[in-house]
């Protein structure tokens, strides 16, 4: 067949967000976090910083990175990897090296495999901590040289992620002592950085950017080398040794989760999907002035996100609601009390993003405290109605309320500019976010034809949120005595959900669309955002099965997930990172609005889907997405580049699902617990609950699986006034 000639075309540049995350070349090592509150440490598969490209290295605090290079030598060369494993609670990160063969003159002085070297890393109060274990294996003694080569940027996180900054402050470095390294770093905001290393015992040589030691190890023998790097402007650097402060940080680890319930189940590979989703939270979760939040996602999202705290605090909140009461007041104490386009802030609205970094504190990116989602304000009335329903909570329910009637002003005044009855989004200023929904890429919202919308944007979820929230605030009201509030709410409740079906519903599509534009013309586009709008009761009965009729097909339901867009159409792109994609949460959310609306098969496809996507992913952990192409036999799903891992609402999700599945209801004023219809996927034989809490009451749940969709549930023990029933499917 003869090659036809082609005419060349000139590529056009494509409009991308300022803020978005650049992904130029692949990691050359794979990589590993940890984190303690303020504090994350990612590293490659080697436990060095910086010694390979593509990755994200670096010890972190406050969105800027201390410590841009960690990198270990012997005798000049890189170690070979042996392997590497983050332990089930996150605490700890193991390494396994050896040497390669040495030569010197061409002749081979120390061969291969002979020392085994071990690196230990955990992250503690501000502080990074590293053991490196020397063992001798051969049969003679070994001389050889460890270098430790390091280096502090002082990088702003954005600057990590791609920004690029024209003008920078001044650092400089200094050796402190025989053991002890500070480098330092005026920035242009004025604030003194500092990072300090302490190295035990002190090194044959040490400069301001590398630490020798030269060791001769005798045959069978152990040595250790002890590095700690402290961050923020230390008094001193970190003098606890390793060993005493790593128990520490597990015992601060084991305290935090003492409340919680534990989950068991028949299958293995779930159990550790749900050890690995614990130790996330958990790892996740910083203590704040207000109570636990978890911070939304490591590394570009290691800060208080209002919209990720809500969500991830809503999908656990049957299992721990303590982080839901910790979100709640931090965002009601950082709620917006005045007018500031360029943070696009109004009074009442809630945060969507907090950071503590030099280009922030400069207005380099406008997100120091950053106001611009439309959906955070609505899920924080909503996430309040649903934490009192669940723990009875009366007396942070009155703690709150003021912040729940400020939110609520927010929603019936400026956030419904045209007073059309919907919530809309439009940016303040030229530097906030395009698009202010979940779905935040410039190209997200867009009609059939693939145009992008313009004007105020009502999107169609957040609808439902405002619809939901309403409703629960008027059950919150009734609680605090205020009939005639709650009767207010709910009136407005019903006429919402009465212009939102006459507005949204698009029968040539058999769903809702995506949102309206500015002119009030709908996006006939399909989409994984009409399947939360069952999570938050706003349609019908007959209109919900559509719904879930239509995202089940193979357009939309890929075999590992729903996606974010059906197949087919305009943008639709399995790579994209929120036009074809797959993010756990969103299916979470979806699945439980199945579940609300009785629809329990869709459920177990959706939770056996995730369930196989997240049985092939590194540590059995879901991350924050991953691509949306067709499920093939004998694969497994394709991963998103950049997507992080972990990320606190994809960590969460098979919480959300097992909620979905078990029909879980929660009534704190007659202190009882229901199962709607409870059903387990084709995966699990039987699950165990321990300690699931009511009030000062819990209970001790089995749950297992007979012939077709029969359960059984047995109540293995009970502490306290509390009542469980099982509802049958009607």
């Amino acid at each position: 067949m003869p090659l036809k000639a082609v005419k060349r075309r000139v590529a056009l540049p494509v409009e991308t967000s300022a803020f978005s995350i650049q992904m130029t070349r692949p990691a050359a090592r794979p990589r590993r976090s940890l984190k303690y509150n303020d504090t994350f440490v990612v590293l490659d598969s080697h436990g060095d910083i910086g010694a390979s490209i593509g990755g994200p290295d670096g010890l972190f605090h406050t969105d800027t990175r201390f410590l841009s290079r960690l990198e270990l030598l012997m005798n000049d060369t890189q170690p070979l990897l042996l392997g590497s494993n983050l332990s089930d609670d996150n605490s700890l990160l193991s390494v396994d090296l050896t040497n390669p063969d040495i030569s010197v003159n061409g002749h081979i002085v120390l061969p291969k495999d002979t020392v085994h070297i071990i690196r230990s890393v955990f992250v503690w109060q501000k502080a990074a901590y590293q053991r490196v274990g020397v063992r001798n294996h051969g049969t003679s003694p070994v001389v050889l040289e460890l270098t430790l080569k390091f280096d502090s940027d002082f990088a702003d996180l954005f600057e990590v992620r791609g920004s690029v900054r024209k003008r920078h402050g001044v650092a400089e470095s200094k050796v402190l002592g025989p053991d002890e390294v500070l480098h330092s770093y005026r920035g242009l905001d004025g604030d003194i950085r500092q990072t300090q290393l302490h190295f035990h015992p002190q090194p044959t040589k040490l400069g301001t950017n590398e630490a020798i030691y030269r060791l001769e190890v005798e045959a069978g023998t152990t040595c250790s080398l002890f590095v700690a790097v402290s961050c923020d402007k230390p008094s001193s650097a970190p003098k606890i040794p390793f060993i005493r402060a790593l128990l520490c940080a597990r015992r601060e680890m084991r305290a935090s989760k003492l409340e919680g319930s534990t989950i068991t189940t028949s299958n293995e590979i779930f159990n550790e999907i749900i050890r690995r989703t614990m130790a996330d939270l958990y790892m996740l979760k910083t203590e704040t002035p207000q109570g636990p939040y978890p911070y939304a996602g490591i590394p570009w999202y290691s800060t208080t996100f209002g919209r990720d705290g809500l969500i991830t605090a809503l999908q656990m909140l049957w299992f721990d609601p303590r982080i839901a009461r910790g979100v709640l007041r931090r965002l009601a104490a950082y709620q917006a009390t005045k007018d500031d386009p360029e943070a696009d802030a109004q009074p009442g609205k809630i945060l969507h993003e907090m950071r503590g970094g030099e280009m922030a504190a400069l207005h380099e990116v406008p997100f120091g405290l950053y106001y611009g989602s439309v959906d955070s304000t609505p899920l924080f009335v909503l996430l309040a109605g649903l934490y009192v329903e669940r723990t009875g909570d009366e007396k942070t329910l009155s703690e709150l309320w003021p912040a729940i009637e400020a939110a609520l002003k927010w929603i019936d005044g400026p956030a419904d500019a045209d007073r059309d009855g919907f919530i809309e989004y439009q940016r303040l200023s030229d530097q906030g976010l395009t698009n202010q929904g979940w779905k935040d890429s410039f190209d997200a919202i867009f009609h059939a034809d693939g145009r992008l919308v313009e004007g105020h944007i009502a999107l169609a979820e957040v609808q439902g949120y405002v619809f939901a929230a309403k409703r629960l605030a008027a059950s919150c009201a009734r609680r605090l005595g205020l009939a005639e509030r709650a009767s207010t709410l709910d009136r407005d409740a019903e006429l919402l959900a009465r212009r939102f079906e006459d507005a949204f519903w698009c029968p040539e599509i058999d769903t809702y669309a995506l949102a309206l534009d500015g002119a009030k013309e709908p996006c006939r586009v399909r989409t994984s955002n009409a399947g939360q709008l069952l999570f938050t009761g706003i349609v019908s009965a007959d209109r919900a099965r559509k719904v879930a009729s239509t995202l089940m097909q193979p357009p939309s339901f890929s075999g590992w997930g729903i996606r974010t867009v059906t197949k087919g159409e305009a943008r639709f792109n399995p790579m994209s990172y929120h036009n074809g994609s797959i993010w756990p949460h969103d299916n979470a959310l979806i699945a439980l609005g199945f579940a609300r609306y009785g629809l329990k098969q869709p459920v177990m496809k959706v939770f056996n889907g995730l369930f196989d996507a997240a049985s092939y992913m590194d540590l059995r952990r879901l991350p924050e997405l991953f691509c949306g192409f067709q499920r093939e036999r004998q694969r497994g799903p394709t991963l998103y580049p950049v997507a992080c891992a972990p990320q606190a609402w994809a960590s969460v999700a098979p919480f959300a699902l097992l909620e979905a599945s078990l029909g879980l209801e929660f009534d704190s004023q007659n202190m009882a617990i229901r199962l709607h219809n409870p059903q387990l996927p084709p995966f699990l034989g039987d699950i165990t609950i321990t300690d699931l809490r009511l009030g000062s009451s819990s209970v001790d749940l089995k749950i297992r699986r007979h012939q077709a969709d029969d359960v059984s549930l047995e109540i293995t023990r009970s502490r306290g006034a509390i009542q469980i029933s099982v509802v049958p499917s009607t």
